[in-house]
């Protein structure tokens, strides 16, 4: 059996955003009956992220968990955000006039660092269901995460639960 469900999440502009999506990954598991199987939680959007990772319960400054705030830290020390042109080759000429053409502003097409950071972490987690339950370990949270900070934006986060 093959279940699907979408949800919103709304991301901030000028800062990586991380959402819990446990949640909602358990409604959807619920709802879906699966005993035994796989939920599959993943973005379509290449400057998202999901991971899964446990609580750091402490906050940082910036309002993002300790946790949060250090991965945050270290993608900017291996990928630096990019704060004006040529940080990066991307984007060239071509991918500035197809953005326009499709009602992007240049400020919205320079997150190279984004769509690099998400694809050295990956779009999406596999977690596995034993007995109707998800199996994220006793401390396991499942985060979607959009790297893209140069604006706010609603994004789609999709789970699919395969299994009987």
């Amino acid at each position: 059996m093959v279940y699907k469900q979408s949800f919103k999440v709304q991301s901030n502009d000028k800062v990586c955003t991380f959402h819990n999506v446990t949640e909602q990954a358990k409604e959807a598991l619920a709802k879906s009956k699966i005993q035994n199987g796989i939920v599959v939680v993943y973005s379509h959007h290449t400057t998202c992220a999901v991971i899964t990772q446990e609580a750091a319960f402490d906050m940082s400054m910036t309002g993002l968990e300790t946790l949060q705030q250090d991965l945050v830290e270290a993608m900017d020390r291996l990928i630096p955000t990019q704060h004006k042109e040529g940080m990066y080759l991307h984007p060239g000429p071509k991918a500035l006039a197809f953005a326009e053409e499709h009602g992007e502003d240049a400020r919205g097409c320079h997150n190279t660092d984004a769509h690099l950071r998400s694809s050295i972490i990956g779009r999406s987690e596999t977690i596995v269901v034993e007995d109707g339950k998800m199996d994220l370990g006793d401390f396991g949270f499942i985060y979607f995460i959009d790297f893209d900070q140069t604006r706010a934006r609603t994004r789609t986060v999709d789970v699919m639960i395969i299994g009987e």
